[in-house]
């Protein structure tokens, strides 16, 4: 017997609840890219770690700068409160991401967490926006 089938799978239904559960809170950068190619952006994606200069450098086209210390309710509130956010930081090594989703929601916000972060997009090979302004995803 392997370690991998030295425990049993789980049940069908806890594999169901366990996995919905966790699409309910993360999204992946490949998922993100097909959104905005098909312009079927229905979320607001932010950059939430790093100085302006380093947003400035590189960031995922789109995103708009803003880190997990200066989010408050006023500030959230320029969007509606169905508005679903996608935070990313630097990859999985950043728990700024992390600090984001748990802000948001403790704002009673819908959020998702876009998984690998700048290290994930650039392991799918996707381009990277530079400057102050979010940018858009090329075709």
């Amino acid at each position: 017997m392997s370690f991998v089938s030295e425990i049993p799978a789980a049940a069908s239904e806890v594999a169901v609840a366990h996995f919905a559960a966790r699409l309910s809170l993360e999204t992946d950068c490949a998922d993100v890219a097909a959104a905005m190619k098909a312009g079927q952006v229905d979320f607001v994606l932010l950059h939430v770690v790093g100085s302006p200069e380093a947003y400035a450098r590189r960031h995922v086209p789109g995103a708009i700068h803003l880190r997990h210390v200066d989010m408050t309710a006023a500030r959230i509130a320029q969007w509606p409160a169905d508005t679903l956010f996608v935070v990313y930081c630097a990859g999985p090594h950043c728990n700024g991401a992390d600090r984001a989703a748990l802000k948001l929601a403790r704002l009673g916000r819908p959020v998702k967490l876009m998984i690998g972060g700048i290290t994930g997009w650039a392991d799918e090979g996707l381009a990277f926006a530079t400057g102050a302004e979010p940018g858009v995803l090329a075709a």
